[in-house]
């Protein structure tokens, strides 16, 4: 009955998934008529060619260490193909220069965003949450001269100062500005018509310091709530004042901050390294510690912050390091740090550690780079290699065809249509998916593809090879393809998974263009899936209700007597076995 029930309706099915297509459609020409989008996908270096630009990194000394030069060069790359799916490759060249090879012309906006400098700024926080709204949980200090974030601490070599006694952190309400700050946090008063900032404005709404929470203004706050700290953001990194109050995300994505305007700046910092703390006699624990040093300014600066953060309740004594406008740690204090000398530590790993403190050390890089070539370039494989490759996979689907009608007969015009429905459907997510996300779709990916098709007819065999199995014991033909169906399935999910398992592995360990290989994968897995569930499955109860294949046609690949039925025998209560029952008992 229950079986009935859920597939007594397949055209709704078939329905839905067309209405699926058209959306797709319409929103791809939609976008072609109103926006930037193309109707086929975007072709990757190999297949395309692109733009080159080769830079020089220019330091304020004149030199740029080999540390100094694979840091920007990270964080170029960074900046070019954060998705991975884009195909841009980021190289050093000679040990000196730093070689951007971009698919199609970049605009001037990401040139930009490319030569731009990084900059490293320690912000106090003061206000954050997880992202979805909960209030970000405060750890109780633990005893000793340490400044705890998080997921860390920190220590210093001088004896600890006071330490501040954590407060309950605030909480949000309907209003515009955070419960708790919204009698402190007043914007700031506006110049009269002269331009001039009179002795009145000087009031005590005004924030009297980079920590004072009255930096939360109702805009500041309503940029805050905007924040989705989402991956899939495209918004572009802007250099950041100073002198104001920002919001900015967890480089992580789990949490968003308000943070005060700049205490220290990143190029103060001296040295960063990860290792093993040390014991109270030196010996070495199995704590992971960054060892961080400031000289200069930024070692006063740290020292006059530190001493009064350390007084102040939670998360406001919280003190952010922002790399390009995200947070990569946000440690507090629990002691004055009055020498330079911090340290950090906590739940990451040693791996993680030694990551962090190249970013704490590179991140604010003290260069700029000079553009010393900006040329086009011509795609490695070119327009003949995608030929060929196109070629290839149609004569593969033409096999595959042939094979289906060989050894299905009609029943194969259905593997046909969803082969063609499957690749239709993969074209146009590849070309919104390019259009949306800048995927380029390169040699690998196209390779990809072409797997796919095997993949996909794989489906098709394990589902109709079932059904046939079920014929020949007995089962009537629209029986067997609903019990075929719930049989085979289990057996395509545990295929697809573990194809999308390889592709992840592929994805999340190599790089370059073995990427574009398993994001097609992937891609083209999913997209079975779908095909299979919602219209080979419901096609199929759809035709067996026609007499041609309801009722087994020479011609229709169900054909009991051509499959080798075994006879049905009549079991009392709408049950019928078959005649090895009988055998086995006799």
């Amino acid at each position: 009955m229950s079986t009935q029930t859920t597939h007594a309706r397949p055209g709704r099915t078939l329905a839905g998934l067309a209405a699926f297509f058209v959306i797709l459609l319409v929103v791809l020409f939609a976008g072609h008529r109103w926006g930037d989008a193309q109707l086929t996908p975007k072709l990757g270096l190999d297949l395309e060619g692109g733009t080159q630009l080769v830079l020089t990194p220019v330091g304020t000394d004149g030199e740029v260490s080999p540390d100094q030069l694979d840091q920007a060069r990270d964080i170029i790359s960074q900046r070019v193909d954060a998705g991975g799916i884009a195909g841009a490759e980021v190289t050093t060249q000679g040990g000196r220069n730093i070689v951007v090879s971009m698919p199609g012309v970049p605009s001037q906006e990401t040139e930009d965003a490319i030569r731009r400098s990084s900059q490293l700024q320690f912000r106090p926080v003061l206000y954050v949450e997880q992202v979805g709204g909960l209030q970000v949980p405060t750890e109780e200090p633990t005893d000793g001269a340490t400044d705890e974030a998080p997921t860390g601490e920190a220590t210093e070599s001088v004896a600890p100062s006071e330490e501040a006694t954590p407060e309950e952190s605030p909480t949000t309400n309907n209003g515009p500005i955070p419960q708790g700050f919204a009698a402190e946090a007043t914007p700031t008063p506006e110049a009269t018509p002269d331009n001039e900032a009179t002795d009145e404005d000087a009031t005590d709404g005004a924030p009297t310091s980079a920590t004072d929470p009255a930096w939360i203004t109702e805009e500041l706050f309503a940029q805050f709530q905007a924040l989705t700290c989402s991956p899939d953001d495209e918004t572009p990194v802007e250099e950041q004042p100073a002198d104001e109050a920002i919001v900015a995300c967890r480089d992580d994505g789990s949490e968003r901050y308000i943070l005060g305007p700049v205490v220290v700046d990143g190029s103060g910092i001296t040295d960063a390294t990860a290792g093993y703390q040390a014991g109270p006699q030196g010996q070495p624990t199995s704590t992971v510690e960054i060892a961080l040093e400031l000289g200069g300014d930024a070692r006063d600066a740290y020292a006059e912050i530190s001493t009064e953060m350390v007084q102040l309740p939670a998360p406001r004594n919280q003190l952010a390091a922002v790399l390009d406008q995200q947070v990569i740690v946000a440690p507090y204090f629990q002691s004055a740090i009055l020498d330079g000398r911090a340290s950090i530590s906590g739940s990451f790993t040693l791996d993680e550690a030694r990551a962090l403190a190249q970013q704490l050390k590179f991140g604010a890089l003290p260069m700029s780079f000079h553009l010393e070539t900006r040329d086009q370039i011509s795609p490695l494989l070119g327009g003949e290699q995608l030929r060929m490759g196109l070629i290839a996979g149609l004569i593969g689907m033409l096999l595959v065809f042939a094979w289906s009608l060989f050894q299905y007969r009609v029943l194969g015009l259905v593997s046909i249509a969803s082969l063609i429905l499957a690749g239709a459907l993969t074209y146009l997510v590849v070309t919104l998916l390019g259009w949306r996300y800048n995927m380029r779709l390169d040699m690998a990916g196209v390779t990809g593809l072409i797997v796919a098709i095997g993949i996909t007819a794989d489906s098709f065999i394990v589902y109709f090879e079932r059904i046939r199995d079920e014929v020949r014991d007995g089962r009537t033909i629209r029986s067997a393809i609903d019990v075929g169906w719930e049989r085979a399935s289990r057996t395509i999910l545990a295929g697809d998974a573990v194809t999308l398992l390889a592709a992840g592995v592929l994805w999340a360990l190599a790089s370059s263009n073995v990427r574009g290989f398993a994001f097609t994968l992937g891609l083209t897995t999913i997209i079975d899936l779908v095909i299979v569930f919602f219209f080979t499955r419901p096609l199929m109860q759809l035709a067996a209700r026609y007499p041609f294949f309801g009722d087994g046609h020479r011609l229709s690949g169900l054909n009991p007597q051509l499959l080798g039925a075994r006879n049905p025998i009549y079991a009392g209560r709408g049950r019928v076995r078959g005649p090895v029952l009988e055998e086995a008992r006799s």
